[in-house]
Formats: structure tokens, sequence, C-alpha cells
């Protein structure tokens, strides 16, 4: 069992990085990488970007390995407990295997691989809400046109594309009144927004778009007809055009249907990411699938309604695949992860850096 992988990893954990408090977590890996060679340095968004030179090859064409630092709430105080095996959380909070599982696996592999060629090395912040990070890394400071990032949950899927993904948020505006004496003088924002969010078509729409509303706000107090109501949707698709079109009759649903109750709606759509996806026989993926191999699983490619920072990668031109880290159920508070995927993890990423090298 690799012991100081899977001590550090329990120590990353307890290393609260909740999306915009990751600067003391980067700062410790900042120092992890540069004990292992690296010059490591902070873009002016706070992202993490390092670099290795080749070792046991003479292939100076760097290959980019990246991980997100941050992870989502309740992500404070974590208090990992290994136990048969499983890593999970003792407390009421998530673990935060995605993506520390991902990080402490990237380092271990770059302890141990005997051949390597130049590596570029990119942590990113604030994935979680919206791959804030990534889209303000410093780009001029990366050179390689290809990579891996290690952010998919389960080891036997590749990750080869993402979708256009539309953040939707609606202020409804009616207008207040007294709730028994005079309601008749109110427009009910709430009952408004209901109203449209009613007629709206959520879910999973077909088997690569979907809806969803979110998260909601409104009023002040009981006995008051409320004047204001936010709410916050989202919609994304494997199809750039389909998501685009769904996103303009969202709010064109939702603008008309709070008019009939005699509010206004206004409605700001922002296109976060731009579908994307890469071949099948793409040098990544091939690297990819050789690399699992090896590790003892034969893995699919697949396409997730999802996002990822490698969708951003992809779209500044460098072929980025998803490959998994071994994490289970992330984002609740039963997320957990095996040694023994981790295990497997890093006998990937040594693979794929000797692939690399060759």
């Amino acid at each position: 069992m690799p012991e100081g992988m899977i001590t550090q990893f329990m120590e990353m954990v307890r290393i609260d990085s909740e999306s915009g408090n990751e600067a003391k977590f980067i700062e410790y890996l900042k120092g992890e990488f540069e004990k292992i060679g690296a010059a490591a340095e902070k873009d002016n968004y706070g992202n993490l970007i390092a670099k290795l030179p080749p070792k046991g090859s003479n292939v100076n064409e760097p290959i980019l390995l990246s991980c997100h630092a941050d992870t989502v709430k309740p992500g404070t105080g974590i208090k990992p407990v290994l136990d048969d095996g499983i890593i999970r959380s003792s407390g009421n909070t998530i673990l935060g295997a995605d993506d520390k599982a991902g990080i402490a696996e990237m380092l271990e592999a770059l302890r141990i691989a005997e051949v390597r060629p130049a590596i570029e090395i990119a942590i990113s912040r604030q994935e979680e809400v919206g791959l804030i990070g990534v889209k303000n890394l410093d780009y001029s400071k990366i050179k390689a046109k290809k990579g891996f990032l290690l952010d998919n949950d389960t080891l036997e899927t590749i990750v080869i594309g993402g979708p256009s993904y539309f953040a939707i948020d609606v202020t409804v505006t009616g207008r207040s009144a007294h709730a028994g004496m005079e309601p008749e003088k109110g427009i009910n924002a709430i009952q408004a927004a209901s109203n449209a969010i009613s007629k709206l078509k959520l879910g999973r729409l077909d088997k690569e778009t979907t809806a969803n509303v979110g998260v909601i706000n409104g009023g002040i107090i009981r006995n008051g007809v409320p004047k204001t109501v936010s709410f916050l949707a989202e919609c994304r698709s494997l199809d750039h055009k389909k998501a685009q079109a769904l996103a303009v009759e969202m709010k064109m649903i939702i603008t008309d249907e709070v008019e009939i109750y005699g509010a206004n709606a206004d409605v700001k759509i922002d296109n976060l990411c731009k579908a994307v996806s890469i071949p099948e026989n793409s040098w990544t993926v091939e690297a990819s699938k050789k690399a699992l191999h090896k590790a003892g699983i034969d893995a699919t490619t697949t396409f997730i309604t999802g996002f990822t920072d490698a969708s951003i990668y992809n779209n500044h031109g460098i072929e980025m695949a998803v490959v998994g880290i071994g994490a289970k159920l992330e984002h609740s508070l039963e997320e957990h992860i095996y040694v023994e995927d981790m295990k497997k993890a890093v006998v990937m990423i040594v693979e794929l850096l000797k692939l690399s090298a060759e």
C-alpha cells in the first residue's frame, strides 16, 4: 500500500478549500510540487502552475496534467477516516476526494515514475462554481497541446465530451401590499415566479440535454405580498445550438408567464462553457485506454452532461481527455474512495507518463 500517498491525501482533505477559499491549499501544493523538483508559481488569478523537466526521456514537448483545488460545500473541517481500505469523512461533510484524490495520485505518480516527458501541471481554483479558475488561467504559461484531466469519478470511463452550459439568473418583480388588508393592490412575485417555473421543461429532456431550477429566494414577511423573487436556472446539452435554443426558450417562457400576473422578469443568460468533444481515436484517448489496461481496466469512452475544466482546455486548443480518480458519490456526505482504486489510478498515471515519453 502506498502509505505516503494515503497519508498525504488525508492531510490534504483536512485543509479547507471550498470554492473561493483555496489559497491556503494552493500554497500547500506549491510547496509539495517544489519538493519533487518542480518550478511552481501562482498566476494572477491564484491558479497553481508547475513544471518538471523530462526524466529518462528526451521528449521536451510537454504534457499537461490538471486537477482542481476547490471542493463543494460542506467542505470545512473535514475529518477523514480510513477503515477496511475505504476512506470516508467522519463528520457531516463531504470527503473532498473530488479532486484531492486526483492531486494525491498525480503527486505519487510523479514521485515514482522512472520515465516521463516534460510535464506542465495546472491546479485550478473555483472549478465547482463554474470553471472560473481555468477560464482565468494564464495560458501564456502553458505550452502543452495535449494532456489529461484527473477529475472523472470512475476509472472505467474516459470522458471525451462535455456540454454547452447556460446559467439563467432571474429576478421577478411584482408589487408589495399588505396580505390581509389590501392584497388586491399587490402583485405576488412568488406566485408569478411559480407559474413560470411550472411551465418550464425540467429534468432530462433527451439523452444529451437537461434543464433545472436549483435555487429560489423571495419574500420578507408572512403577511406581505412579496414584491421580488429571484431564482437560478440552468440548461445544458452536448449540442451547443440545442442548448442555446433551450436557453432562449426558457427566457421567453419565464417572461411571458410572469406577465400574466402583471409582474416583470429580468432574465440574464450566461454561456459558461461551449460543448466540445475529442475523437475516439485521438492520441490522449488511445493513451488513456492503454494506461488503464495496464491497471487491469478495460475502459470505454463517454460523454457527460456535467462539465469539467477539460471543456475550457479543449476550447483553448489543448486536447484533454478526462480520466478517473476512483472517487464515489462525490458532492455528497457519502463520498468515499477505495485505497485500491487510488493505487490503480497511480498505475494509470505512471503508464501515461511512460507513453507520453515515447
